[in-house]
């Protein structure tokens, strides 16, 4: 592993340009290109791309083409998980992903930071945060998820939502910055 990619993993800056990190991005994108021109009929195809592309995934997730990552094998899921179309998944810190979780079109999951100096910012140098989907969550469409943000199971996510800060269990939340708006009832 090299030292660019071991920095990026623990959350220390570090510089996306390594050739190992370059490298794996090309070969994410090559699959994701497959798959998001893939037939529309071939679902064995589909599952078989989206094996190789996102290895840590559970059974039954599925992504609506187009769907886009930087890397795929920091996606970690359970089981039943979808994504609609146009989700974009920016995963150089892990996304963990709980079972039964549903993101609605155009999702956007951002681990990624830069500085916040413009000096700094000319380095190209980025950090990551991990972000945390509990089980059984709902992420409306176009809603943006932020570095380092955990949402609660159980909660819903309104659309159009940019989530800044963690949000507890079993809430519906949503606005910008996203907060909380009501206590969800138990079914």
């Amino acid at each position: 592993m090299s030292p660019e990619k071991h920095k990026m993993l623990s959350g220390d800056w570090y510089n996306p340009l390594d050739k190992q990190l370059s490298a794996e991005r090309l070969a994410a994108r090559k699959l994701q290109h497959q798959f998001n021109h893939s037939a529309p009929d071939d679902e064995a195809l589909r599952r078989q791309l989206l094996k190789q592309w996102l290895p840590n995934t559970g059974k039954h997730f599925y992504a609506e083409p187009p769907f886009y990552c930087d890397y795929g094998y920091n996606i970690r899921s359970g089981s039943k998980v979808f994504f609609n179309f146009n989700c974009v998944v920016l995963d150089v810190a892990p996304v963990n992903i709980g079972n039964n979780v549903f993101f609605g079109p155009a999702v956007q999951i951002y681990t990624v930071n830069h500085p916040l100096d413009a000096v700094k910012r000319r380095t190209l140098l980025e950090q990551a945060l991990p972000i945390n989907i509990a089980d059984d969550v709902w992420i409306g469409g176009g809603a943006v998820l932020l570095p380092g943000v955990s949402i609660g199971a159980g909660s819903v996510i309104a659309a159009g939502s940019v989530v800044t800060k963690d949000v507890p269990s079993g809430v519906l939340a949503g606005g910008n910055p996203c907060k909380v708006l009501k206590m969800l009832a138990a079914d």
